[in-house]
């Protein structure tokens, strides 16, 4: 699916710092997104948006639901309206004035197919977990154990064979871990352990 959105504004800088509340994001969540392993791909990257923002951005609680939004919402129009794949959502929040970086960086997850550019920390980010989140849940489901004793050996066996989780593009990883300044490997040991508590509730 490629869906160039002919633009790289998004948003209003007056609404700096708008967000949803919970309640809203979920009902939002919840009301767009009926597939289950959908559902549990995007808790699971906005999960891991909001441990890094706590971990490594230091940010406070603010910031850190700011980041955990573009995580939880990143996909979802992609469930009802795949031909509308990211424009729906984008134009949702904006009706909803909410903050212009959380926009951008649901536009800039996959810069290949919407021809938008990570910039921001926040935009660098959810395109590179976005990615290799999938790939690591899908190497948990073919484990007896799942994420139990998964390590960094495992996960990089997979990434080699193309055949595996052959919808996760190789290319974007390699290209979000540079863009980001990330090591790979350092990458997939922070995302193992703390998606593997989402995959356990």
């Amino acid at each position: 699916m490629s869906l160039q959105l002919g633009r790289t504004v998004f948003g209003d800088p007056a609404n700096k710092g708008r967000v949803l509340s919970r309640e809203d994001a979920l009902e939002l969540f919840n009301s767009w997104v009926l597939n289950p392993k959908l559902k549990l791909h995007m808790l699971q990257v906005a999960a891991l948006m909001r441990s890094w923002a706590a971990e490594k951005e230091q940010l406070d609680e603010a910031g850190q639901w700011r980041w955990e939004l573009a995580g939880l919402l990143h996909d979802a129009d992609w469930d009802q309206w795949p031909d509308l794949h990211c424009k729906k959502i984008i134009e949702e929040l904006e009706q909803r004035q909410i903050d212009s970086e959380i926009i951008r960086a649901i536009a800039s997850h996959g810069h290949l197919h919407f021809g938008v550019i990570p910039e921001t920390q926040m935009d660098k980010l959810l395109y590179a977990l976005d990615e290799l989140s999938g790939l690591i849940h899908a190497y948990s489901l073919m484990r007896p154990g799942g994420y139990e004793g998964m390590d960094l050996k495992g996960v990089k066996k997979r990434l080699k064979e193309k055949s595996f989780a052959a919808n996760v593009s190789r290319e974007d990883i390699a290209d979000a871990c540079e863009r980001a300044a990330i090591q790979l490997d350092d990458l997939i040991q922070f995302i193992i352990p703390r998606q593997a508590l989402v995959a356990e509730k």
